[in-house]
């Protein structure tokens, strides 16, 4: 079982580039293991969804030993046993960099295979031009312009709460932050939330984001965590919380967990990624 403190994690060691080919590179975490330092239980709440990674720094040489270039999506169900730590995975791309392929497809194909054995299921990948466009995100009502009062910058709950009327739509924050659990350096994030039902706070809300600032875990967890503690605290119909994570070494990580278990990710991205 793979550790945050094995002495292969990648993290916070000085690591030399490799740009031939090395699947060896991926390290895998067991997505349990945040939960269990955390004393809590992943399955408390029921929830469906996948982190699509998007990769900016994809390249190989074809047969000829010209280089290629394109831009990755890669697709992570939440049901794999492993999330694949990002500064390995960032490591497993560049391994590519100087390594002939006879095609692009050998070249997605391949990542497919690793990344599906690094994960513990079943990893797709598509492959787009650099030019490529992406959707727009969803209309939302973003809540940053509140005039609240912080007191607190570690996960809280019990801001969470509901009031009168109800809600069916999407709301957003851009002042998302969570830091690194090993090398404690920072994340920046928008948060997406779409929920039905009783009106939730969103003062109350705004504030449990923030709260998230000091919080050391890594992204899909965080997003997890959101959903759980709204879940429990506020019992919408539906709900659904999707963060987009600025990139950070050619890789943005986009957790996406919903209740609805047909809930389908677009793959927005936003100017600040």
């Amino acid at each position: 079982m793979a550790s945050v403190s094995s002495e292969h994690n990648p993290l916070g060691k000085v690591s030399a580039y490799k740009d031939e080919y090395d699947a060896s590179l991926l390290f895998p975490i067991e997505r349990e293991e945040s939960w269990r330092v955390h004393g809590l239980n992943r399955h408390e709440v029921a929830f469906y969804g996948e982190d699509i990674w998007n990769g900016y720094e994809i390249s190989w040489l074809n047969s000829r030993g010209k280089p290629l270039v394109c831009l990755a999506e890669f697709h992570i169900p939440a049901t794999t046993r492993y999330l694949v730590e990002s500064k390995s995975f960032k490591l497993y791309l560049n391994s590519f960099n100087q390594t002939r392929f006879d095609d692009a497809e050998q070249v997605r194909t391949t990542m497919e295979r690793d990344l599906s054995a690094a994960a513990g299921g079943n990893v797709t990948i598509v492959f787009h031009d650099v030019d490529a466009r992406f959707p727009q995100a969803p209309a939302a009502r973003c809540i940053d312009e509140l005039d609240i009062e912080v007191t607190g910058y570690e996960p809280d709950p019990s801001l969470l709460q509901v009031t009168d009327g109800e809600f069916d739509g999407w709301v957003c924050s851009h002042l998302l932050k969570s830091n690194c659990p090993v090398t404690g350096q920072p994340d920046w994030g928008s948060l997406y939330i779409h929920y039905r039902g009783k009106q939730i706070d969103e003062a109350g809300l705004l504030a449990y984001v923030i709260s998230l600032r000091q919080h050391q875990d890594f992204h899909e967890q965080c997003v997890e965590r959101t959903f759980r503690d709204i879940w429990l605290a506020c019992k919408p119909e539906s709900l659904t919380v999707y963060a987009r994570y600025v990139r950070r070494g050619g890789l943005d990580i986009n957790p996406f967990r919903s209740s609805e278990a047909g809930a389908q990710a677009v793959n927005f991205r936003l100017s600040r990624q």
